[in-house]
């Protein structure tokens, strides 16, 4: 084996180590548990000196283990050329909705990962996917409206699209699954018609 073949390996191995610590955390804030980067490498058969080399703190180690399990689940598809009003509509609806389904199959983690920013002992600014979300998807409307309004409306439609909007549905309003995601689409809607009106755009 030549020294970039090592050099490959090397690579491939501390990827599949970082997975395997991921995966263990994932299993006990699953199981309502809020793990230590020791339990993890217990769990996972890795020793804890190596587990320290790639997760600090507790906190570091669930949003990661969150973000690894959700990213590749949101997907938004390239704007249509000349595309307006209505397809910006039509993409905002679905990524509420998409967002809404992706933290119900992993509400256990992201609830982990609200708990550990409410206390205050989370330094990892997190929360920071949606907004470039959120950005792909109004981007027919960039050169419509003015930045400013944009990135309002942008940040209005973030209080829709996390889990805090799920707790707010599931356990403040105590909605069931599809009437909680209804609210929150209605919602979006009504958020972005306010954005249009002010803008005196309207959808066709």
């Amino acid at each position: 084996m030549d020294s970039q073949e090592k050099r490959f390996e090397r690579v491939n191995q501390k990827r599949r180590t970082r997975s395997e610590l991921l995966r263990a955390a994932r299993q006990i804030v699953e199981r309502g548990g809020h793990p230590s980067v020791a339990d993890v490498a217990d769990l996972a058969g890795i020793s804890r000196a190596t587990a320290y080399r790639y997760f600090s703190t507790p906190d570091e180690i669930i949003r990661e283990a969150v973000l690894d399990g959700v990213a590749d689940v949101i997907s938004i598809e390239p704007a249509t050329q000349g595309a307006g009003v209505n397809e910006a509509e039509a993409r905002t609806d679905k990524l509420v909705s998409d967002i809404f389904r992706m933290i119900l199959g992993n509400e256990s983690v992201f609830r982990a990962l609200l708990g550990n920013s409410v206390t205050g002992q989370s330094q990892v600014r997190r929360g920071g996917r949606r907004i470039p979300w959120l950005k792909e998807a109004l981007s027919p409307l960039q050169g419509r409206i003015a930045s400013k309004q944009l990135d309002k409306l942008i940040h209005a439609l973030s209080l829709v699209t996390g889990i805090e909007s799920v707790v707010v549905m599931r356990d403040i309003c105590e909605l069931e699954q599809d009437e909680a995601e209804k609210t929150l689409r209605w919602t979006a809607k009504a958020i972005l018609k306010a954005a249009l009106n002010e803008s005196d755009l309207k959808t066709a």
